[in-house]
Parts: C-alpha cells; sequence; structure tokens
C-alpha cells in the first residue's frame, strides 16, 4: 500500500510539472497579442494599451498582430490554433459572444477553443433621438412606438452590430416595432440623425454626447445596469425595464489548456495595469470602466452573454451566412 501510495504521488507531480516549470520560465520569448480588428479602432487603442502594460510587467514585449477580417473570426481562428504556451494572447469583443448565432459553423469552438483570463473594460451606449421627436424619457419613447408601430427609423452601423443588437434588445423587452436603417459605420448614420431622416441611435457616449451637448441629439438614456458616474442626470434604460443591459465590452483569452500558472500569471498582470492611472483615465475618458473579472467569473459572463444574444438573433431572425 505503501507503495502505490508514492506511485501516486509521483504519477501526480508528474501531472503538474510541466505546468509548474512553465510558468516558472514564463515568458521565454515575445508575446504576441492577435487583435482582430483593424487600425486605429477603439479595440486596436485598447489592446496596444494593455499590450504596453504587460511588456513592462512580463519584461519581455508584447508584439501586437492585427488580424482583422470575417467579423473578427480571422484573427480568432489564428489564435484557437496557437501553442497554449501562454505567448499567444486574443483581444475580444462583444462580437466573439454574438458570432455563434450569427454564423452556422465557426472555426473554432468560442468556449472549448480558449482559457478566459480577464474582462478588461466594458463601455454602455447611450440612445440619442433627434430633437423633433416627442419623447423626453423611455417611456415616452415606448408609448410613441407603440401608438405609431414602425413608423420610427433607427440607425445601425450595419446588421449583426452591437448597435443594432442592441436596439433589437430594446424592441424585444418593451414589445416595440421599430424600423432598421443599416449604415456602414455610425458616422453617416449619425448624419442622417441630425438631419431628421433617422429617429434614434444607440452608440457610445463619446460619440453621442458632443451631439448632444451641440442640441442637435437629444441623450435620452444609456444602457448600463447603473447610472454612469460622469453622467448622473442620464436615466438607464434598467431603471424602466429591469435588468436592461448592453455594452461594447473587450476581454483577453489564451489558448485551451493554457497552464493555469500562466493564465494566473497574466490576469494577476492585467489587473495591475488595469488598476494603473494612465489606463484608468483613459478608458474613464471613453466612458469605459476599467474591468478585471476573475478568470471564472469573465467565463461566466461571456457565457451569459452568448445566450442573451443569440436569444436576440433568433427573435430578430438576423442571418448574416445562409
Amino acid at each position: 500500500m505503501l507503495r502505490q501510495h508514492r506511485t501516486s504521488i509521483a504519477i501526480t507531480l508528474l501531472a503538474i510539472l510541466p505546468g509548474a516549470v512553465l510558468a516558472q520560465a514564463y515568458p521565454n520569448k515575445p508575446i504576441r497579442l492577435i487583435i482582430p480588428f483593424g487600425t486605429g479602432g477603439p479595440g486596436d487603442a485598447i489592446g496596444r494599451m494593455i499590450g504596453r502594460q504587460l511588456t513592462e510587467s512580463l519584461g519581455h514585449p508584447v508584439v501586437i498582430d492585427n488580424r482583422s477580417g470575417a467579423t473578427t473570426i480571422i484573427g480568432t481562428e489564428l489564435a484557437a490554433k496557437s501553442p497554449p504556451d501562454g505567448h499567444t494572447l486574443l483581444l475580444i469583443s462583444t462580437t466573439h459572444a454574438v458570432n455563434p448565432a450569427l454564423f452556422r459553423k465557426l472555426p473554432y469552438d468560442p468556449t472549448k477553443d480558449f482559457a478566459p483570463v480577464t474582462l478588461i473594460t466594458a463601455t454602455p451606449f447611450m440612445l440619442g433621438l433627434h430633437p423633433a421627436v416627442a419623447a423626453n424619457t423611455v417611456p415616452d419613447l415606448i408609448a410613441l412606438a407603440r401608438n405609431k408601430p414602425g413608423a420610427l427609423n433607427y440607425g445601425s452601423s450595419g446588421a449583426g452590430s452591437s448597435i443594432h443588437l442592441t436596439t433589437e434588445l430594446l424592441k424585444s423587452a418593451a414589445n416595440i416595432q421599430l424600423t432598421h436603417v443599416p449604415y456602414k459605420g455610425s458616422g453617416p448614420a449619425f448624419i442622417d440623425l441630425i438631419a431628421g431622416q433617422i429617429q434614434m441611435i444607440f452608440s457610445s457616449t463619446v460619440s453621442t454626447l458632443p451631439h448632444v451637448k451641440s442640441g442637435r441629439v437629444r441623450g435620452l438614456a444609456i444602457t448600463s445596469l447603473k447610472r454612469a458616474s460622469t453622467l448622473p442626470d442620464i436615466p438607464t434604460i434598467a431603471e424602466s425595464y429591469p435588468g436592461f443591459e448592453s455594452s461594447s465590452w473587450f476581454g483577453l483569452l489564451l489558448p485551451a489548456k493554457t497552464p493555469q500558472p500562466v493564465v494566473e500569471r497574466l490576469l494577476k498582470d492585467t489587473r495591475a495595469a488595469l488598476k494603473s492611472n494612465d489606463v484608468t483615465q483613459a478608458l474613464q475618458s471613453q466612458g469605459a470602466e476599467p474591468g478585471g473579472l476573475s478568470s471564472a467569473e469573465f467565463s461566466v459572463y461571456f457565457q451569459s452573454e452568448i445566450k442573451k444574444w443569440a436569444s436576440v438573433v433568433q427573435s430578430a431572425g438576423i442571418k448574416l451566412d445562409q
């Protein structure tokens, strides 16, 4: 029995030894951060900012690898097939949780092929109305939409975008009909909103506030569960429809089977980066809140996002591939 006990201990040690050895030596070369977006956008800016912080804490350069295309699928597939040694990171956004509902078949499993690290940040949307719309509150808007089904046009940055899905979430929660007008980006949509061609749009607070301050757009509500500390006078939609929440979020993943000590090291360093004054101020200037969820908490959050948006996509009948 003693011999069997010693053998069992030896087997256990051999099982955990590779991960422990890798963690002690990690990192031993540059780390690649795959950003499945083009350069210059918010995802690219956030990824590069976190990359700079991790370069300092890890002692090895974090090399940015922009792999945009196919609604983030190209870069995500590349990360899924990378060695699980902690030297390849993937920046994801809300799109990673939406794609399983929009596409019948993905070249990767969005959960099984990845190990969650943490949520980096989440940014609520603001609902902006043309000033001519006779609604000063969310209940006013819902009543107007119910009295004139389909008469209100809403803009989005394209079918399947976060703006599109957020509006569909509101339609479902309030049981109203609105007419979707897709654009190639939120910029052209705002031009038509200001001109009165469309009546409403969800967009980032940073994009919406300048138009609100100029009086060309009415800022009706935001999509976080609680009022933003920087916008205490703007109500939330959740105040009228409890539980309503939508945000543009970003997080970090690793390839599946990355040793847990490596995951924990990256979680620790990313959390430290998010607490730095430079990162905190940069995020808050964009209306975003720093994240820092544990890996387990981020996994739960991500699973809830997949479920929520799958329900919205199915209810709205949105299809990007046939």
